[in-house]
């Protein structure tokens, strides 16, 4: 059974070809997509290319009916759960704001009885312009949905705002829409990636971390409608609205936290902090044929710790990465952090991997995963961090 039904409605503009990537996309994980063009959009892209990619008839015309009454207008939003409008043209725009029915797609928004989403597609000053502006904000008003638009190189060479979000940046905001906004309100602070302490101006110690998990986290908060600002030395593919702050070493990224934590909600800790550091930085780059080189090493901040020890009033996660004894170590850093939770996995069952095996555990509990992709392991670490967080009010 599908996880979601939606109107994927196209109109006429060069951004339609993003919307049969945008179909593949869904229907591989599992939406059910209803396609429904205007005449314009068949002008770019024929129907055929969309009935192939949704396993579904196109639908094009008010007077072409699939339902016995001829109804077609106000019985396709009653079953759905979205409608999306990718791309959104100005004009298809002017159409919602006025409540203009002139064909399927314009009729079934207007009889809709489910959200609508707009993906705007324009040229920048067709979007900038006064027309449109009070349109958008009307729209908004109304509670319509916009994703976008971006702004970039546009197809007639101008450059700036206007353009269809990218289809992965599409496809993630309607997979966003789903998701319940647990964390609505809430401030979280995060640490991702692995810090690097310097022995020269080149060579380094550090933490081996791909960052995937922390991004995952980031990301999928986001969507549950947290704001989330995430000091982390990956640069990943964060989604737009999260305040990514990038560091190299951990003195920066304990200062980058203390910096943010003052107005926080939840901290979460998903950073591969390098433990010790050179005494002493070289300066320039040691020469390889150093007959022997003696590195004093010294111990670096606890960020960790330090948060956790503090009077900040604070939901605190913090992560392990074992190589034994999982639960039993876990455990002992949940007690000296002072945590409220912690994420726990052995470093061959997680460390650069796709998929991942965790155990959560808080003072009394221990709830171990199954071995899941790292997206999926974040929604029900954030689900988790929900459900204490409404158990200590």
């Amino acid at each position: 059974m599908a996880s979601h039904k939606i109107i994927l409605g196209i109109t006429g503009g060069i951004a339609a070809y993003k919307a049969a990537e945008l179909t593949r996309l869904l229907v591989k994980d599992d939406f059910d997509v209803q396609v429904v063009m205007t005449e314009s959009a068949s002008q770019f892209i024929t129907p055929l290319t969309f009935q192939a990619l949704s396993g579904k008839e196109v639908l094009t015309s008010l007077w072409k009916s699939n339902t016995s009454n001829g109804m077609s207008h106000i019985e396709l939003s009653r079953n759905y759960d979205l409608i999306v409008i990718a791309p959104a043209s100005a004009n298809f725009l002017a159409k919602l704001t006025h409540g203009f029915a002139d064909d399927l797609l314009s009729s079934l928004c207007l009889a809709r009885n489910c959200p609508i989403a707009v993906a705007p597609a324009m040229n920048v000053h067709m979007w900038t312009n006064q027309p449109t502006q009070r349109n958008v904000s009307q729209l908004q008003q109304d509670g319509v949905i916009f994703f976008g638009p971006d702004s970039g190189e546009q197809a007639c060479g101008d450059i700036g705002l206007g353009r269809m979000l990218d289809t992965e940046e599409l496809f993630r905001s309607i997979k966003n829409h789903f998701i319940p906004k647990l964390f609505k309100g809430k401030k979280i602070l995060m640490t991702s990636g692995g810090t690097i302490e310097m022995i020269d101006d080149v060579r380094g110690i550090t933490n081996i971390s791909s960052g995937k998990m922390g991004a995952a986290i980031a990301n999928t908060a986001e969507s549950m409608g947290a704001k989330v600002t995430l000091i982390t030395s990956n640069h990943k593919d964060y989604l737009k609205n999260i305040n990514a702050i990038y560091v190299s070493d951990a003195q920066s990224m304990h200062d980058a936290v203390l910096k943010h934590i003052s107005d926080q909600d939840i901290f979460i800790s998903v950073a591969a902090v390098s433990d010790f550091k050179p005494k002493e930085k070289l300066n320039g780059k040691l020469k390889k044929d150093t007959a022997s080189m003696n590195l004093q090493l010294e111990p670096t901040i606890d960020i960790l710790k330090e948060v956790g020890l503090s009077k900040n009033k604070i939901f605190k996660v913090g992560f392990a990465a074992e190589s034994e004894n999982l639960i039993e170590n876990a455990k002992k850093k949940l007690r000296t952090k002072n945590l409220d939770l912690i994420v726990a996995n052995l470093i061959q069952e997680s460390m650069g991997l796709e998929d991942t095996k965790v155990s959560i555990i808080d003072k009394n509990t221990v709830i171990d995963l199954p071995k899941s992709n790292k997206i999926e392991t974040a929604k029900v670490i954030l689900e988790e961090i929900a459900r204490h967080m409404s158990m200590d009010k």
